[in-house]
């Protein structure tokens, strides 16, 4: 899922949606659209599915607690690299800002 994919996708009507991760079947309250919902829990599903698969003995609960810790983990960095990013990005604007203002070239200016 992209971040520009959410954005706009919430309606405003919050409905009861019947899932299942890792075919524990839950009942979630939610206002985001149905590809959004299956989205969120596929996701859940696949980090549930591999914290259970990676160890026989480990309890659903345990199971749980990895995937959001899995989950956590991916935002965390993509959150870092999106910053590192955005702080590129308004750097490199400032220099082309600051090159602009020193040009010699003459300015055009529109009038409202």
């Amino acid at each position: 899922m992209r971040p520009q994919d959410n954005i706009s996708e919430q309606t405003s009507e919050i409905r009861t949606v019947e899932i299942q991760v890792a075919g524990v079947p839950l009942k979630l309250r939610s206002s985001h659209e149905d590809r959004t919902v299956r989205e969120l829990v596929s996701l859940v599903d696949e980090k549930v599915k591999q914290a259970l698969s990676s160890n026989s003995n480990i309890s659903f609960q345990k199971a749980l607690l990895l995937a959001s810790l899995h989950i956590a983990e991916d935002l965390i960095f993509l959150r870092k690299a999106a910053t590192q990013r955005l702080d590129q990005l308004e750097a490199k604007t400032k220099s082309i800002i600051s090159e602009l203002d020193s040009s010699p070239l003459p300015r055009v200016e529109v009038e409202a």
